[in-house]
């Protein structure tokens, strides 16, 4: 064992994290559920997600077996809803072609929707045992630390290079506490800004606190400026209900429910009329709401209108009427559930000016 693994063990033992609700036990399941609602999204978010989801979708024939609304309202305010559906996607795989047993060989968890290189390895560690290297975020920032690794760890040269080091560290006995102890360290010492180098059990050979380099490594991404994009969102009430429609099931949330949009140039009241039938009366519009995506930043313009005359086609638009607190509860995007919490204030009821 190196003496890198073997300071990562100790450690982990006396100072890692422990009773995590998906620790202490080998269920591939509930290792799988916990390693996707773990990327990109901080433990302490992700714990009470996990534990309703797990009370309502106990094992993988209930979530294959529930519907996409279902499982996406459960996800409603966690983010990257990518991950939910490729989950559910997955849980259906597994019962189709593995019998409703999760795989425990590497290359088929790495076929499964949703499962990257990385993720695989995390299962196959703490599910199986399995000596497999990670390498997520928080790896490639320790890694890149401790080997002094210049370059930004998303271009194809320099992943590649901390994969091989990722690989050369793994120990032949303790994988799945050192893999644990990695994601430790990388998440409360070898932290992005201010890292505890006084607390690093490797501290002593980490090349970038020998060179004084641990605020410029890893290399951040190359800056581009973020696209703005704007759209205007149409809050349709009535008689106590509002209108929500399905989203295509590809693309920005994707099969979740939402608030009808149109081109801020577009007439609010015209595009009721043309798209559903809806005659509107107009109300004062609601504040502008920002959501910032990986690629681009949304602003959304909130325009709350009551219906005043519906007709057949309404019901036939791919969309429904809900009370706000049943919308509340349905599979929705953040900037929708904060629009949703303003309407039931009466925030959304104000005539306009």
């Amino acid at each position: 064992m190196s003496g890198f693994a073997a300071a990562l063990i100790r450690w982990q033992k006396a100072h890692g994290r422990h009773g995590l609700p998906w620790q202490g036990g080998r269920d591939p399941y509930a290792v799988w559920l916990s390693e996707i609602m773990l990327q990109q999204t901080q433990v302490s978010s992700v714990i009470p997600y996990y534990q309703r989801f797990l009370a309502s979708f106990p094992d993988i024939a209930t979530l294959a077996a529930a519907s996409q609304d279902e499982v996406l309202a459960h996800w409603s305010g966690l983010g990257y809803y990518s991950r939910a559906r490729n989950l559910h996607q997955a849980a259906r795989q597994v019962m189709e072609r593995h019998g409703g047993v999760f795989p425990a060989e590497f290359e088929q968890i790495l076929a499964l929707p949703g499962i990257g290189r990385s993720t695989a390895a995390a299962i196959s560690a703490f599910a199986f045992g399995m000596r497999r290297a990670i390498l997520d975020g928080n790896v490639k920032r320790v890694l890149a630390r401790y080997f002094a690794v210049a370059g930004y760890p998303g271009e194809k040269s320099i992943e590649a290079l901390l994969w091989l080091r990722a690989e050369e560290l793994l120990p032949h006995v303790g994988i799945e506490t050192y893999t644990q102890a990695l994601m430790d360290l990388g998440a409360t010492v070898c932290t992005r800004g201010k890292p505890a180098c006084d607390s690093c059990p490797v501290n002593a050979d980490c090349q970038a606190r020998q060179q004084g380099l641990q605020a410029v490594l890893p290399y951040t991404r190359p800056r581009k400026a973020l696209p703005e994009r704007e759209t205007t969102m149409l809050l349709l009430l009535r008689e106590g209900e509002i209108f929500l429609e399905k989203r295509p099931p590809a693309g920005i949330w994707g099969g979740m429910w939402s608030f009808p949009e149109i081109a801020r140039e577009e007439d609010p009241q015209q595009a009721c009329l043309a798209s559903f039938g809806f005659e509107t009366e107009t109300l004062k519009p609601l504040p502008h709401v920002q959501h910032t995506f990986t690629h681009f930043r949304l602003h959304i313009l909130p325009q709350p209108l009551t219906v005043s005359a519906l007709q057949l086609r309404a019901c036939l638009a791919g969309g429904m009427w809900l009370s706000v607190d049943d919308a509340l509860g349905a599979a929705i995007p953040a900037p929708v559930r904060q629009l949703l919490l303003l309407c039931r204030k009466g925030d959304a009821e104000k005539p306009a000016d």
